[in-house]
């Protein structure tokens, strides 16, 4: 298998597992992301996703040895989750974390992008540099802008320039950076988090990041979204009250 597929108590772990390749991801793997995304979002007991690679990189991007559509068909061709299904940040609809235990290059640092957190081995490193083989970066000339000033993305942007774990944290890129033996320990402390809150409230706070951004600040506030809705009028709504007030944990039940 090109990516694995593992969910085990609310978890659901999604792995690159082409390390022959450094994780690139080629029209197999693509395909097999895009299925899993969907199956993530039919599944309400999932409530948290852990995106990594195997071996020493995260993902390389694009397999660029395998033959395929390029140039503007490639353009067309990408969707609207961007590389990996992933890239723009529109799926899944529960918080996904990137285990970055290596490089992260082109369409792989796209997918860190993509994800709702990040947490870095110390010896990981970014970069996006299609430009230096005649590509561009589809995903990261759109999305990198809105998340650095100028300078700082263009710099990226323009040079193929990769950054270290700690320049992309400093940058505000990526959550945490830790050694590489405690990566595992740094993750499952964010998925524990995660977990402990109300599954549709985290799907609500997720949509509502996502979709708002153009309006202003009072129309954000007001816009009454389908999942905004589920969650301040589902049973867990309540359960997190009545919990509060007799001092034990809340059961969620995702309803």
């Amino acid at each position: 298998m090109s990516v694995d597929f593992d969910v085990s108590g609310g978890v659901a772990r999604v792995t690159l597992n082409r390390p022959e390749r450094m994780n690139a991801v080629d029209s197999a793997a693509e395909a097999a992301l895009d299925g899993i995304w969907s199956a993530i979002d039919r599944d309400p007991e999932i409530r948290c996703v852990v995106l990594t690679g195997t071996g020493r990189a995260f993902c390389a991007g694009a397999d660029m040895k395998e033959e395929g559509p390029g140039g503007l068909t490639y353009w067309a061709g990408t969707g609207d989750g961007g590389f990996g299904g992933i890239a723009l940040g529109r799926r899944p609809s529960v918080p996904v974390i990137a285990r970055v235990n290596g490089l992260a290059l082109g369409g792989g640092f796209e997918m860190v992008l993509g994800c709702d957190l990040a947490v870095a081995a110390e010896t990981a490193s970014f970069g996006l540099p299609e430009p230096r083989v005649g590509r561009l970066p589809l995903d990261g000339m759109v999305t990198l802008p809105r998340r650095l000033p100028r300078a700082l993305a263009m710099g990226i942007l323009l040079t193929g320039r990769r950054i270290g774990a700690a320049q992309a944290l400093a940058y505000g890129l990526i959550n945490e950076v830790v050694p590489d033996d405690r990566l595992d320990a740094a993750v499952d402390a964010w998925v524990e988090d995660i977990v402990a809150c109300a599954p549709l409230s985290l799907k609500a706070i997720k949509r509502s990041a996502g979709d708002t951004t153009h309006l202003t600040v009072t129309e954000a506030r007001n816009a009454c979204l389908p999942s905004l809705a589920a969650a301040l009028q589902s049973r867990d709504a309540d359960e997190g009250v009545l919990a509060f007030r007799e001092k034990r944990p809340p059961v969620w039940t995702g309803r």
